[in-house]
């Protein structure tokens, strides 16, 4: 339906400027932003690279995994179900360091190997458990204590000062966090 919205939006959109005499103008905007679409695109990708890099650098050196035995003690309480040691403890644990340092790209294969640890413990295959849904609020809403994706693209768009967001972003994720946190607590608590 949205596919039918936006195609509808840009007919339209070229119509009018057809009807007012401005076809060559829909043409050069369509090529130039086209362009700035491709540079934006490969500006991303470079960046990605980067920090794909340096999260494996991190992760090699050993700062990843301190970081997940440093946060493991603090998920137990979150994830009572899995049993202690479990590899999805540690899988959760180098997802959220990940996102701590802003490096949600690389936290990705972290989060998918944490679902399926959790997965081989799920005694109903088709339904998603307690602990699968609270990593999932917990990951999409996880404290970014440095975003430096985002710094970096401010940096390459030419703002004058690419890391004052860090404070702002900060606080923010990690309000949204602590929100996350308390609704799943309420509604597990709710549903038992």
């Amino acid at each position: 339906m949205v596919n039918i919205l936006w195609a509808a939006m840009i007919l339209m959109g070229i119509g009018f400027a057809a009807l007012q005499g401005n076809g060559e103008l829909v043409t050069s905007t369509l090529f130039a932003q086209a362009a700035s679409g491709l540079a934006v695109a490969l500006n991303l990708l470079a960046l990605l690279t980067v920090w794909f890099g340096l999260s494996r650098v991190a992760e090699r050196a050993g700062l990843l995994n301190s970081l997940a035995r440093l946060l493991t003690p603090l998920l137990r309480p979150l994830f009572p179900g899995l049993p202690h040691g479990h590899p999805s403890l540690s899988a959760i644990a180098m997802n959220i360091a990940a996102n701590f340092l802003g490096l949600a790209n690389a936290a990705t294969p972290f989060g998918l190997k944490a679902m399926e640890e959790m997965q081989r413990l799920n005694p109903r295959p088709d339904t998603v458990t307690p602990a699968m849904i609270t990593f999932l609020a917990l990951n999409s809403a996880c404290a970014t204590l440095l975003p430096a994706t985002a710094v970096a693209l401010r940096a390459q768009a030419g703002a004058p000062e690419p890391a004052r967001i860090i404070g702002p972003a900060a606080a923010a994720s990690g309000a949204a966090m602590v929100f996350v946190l308390l609704v799943d607590g309420f509604l597990r608590r709710r549903a038992h």
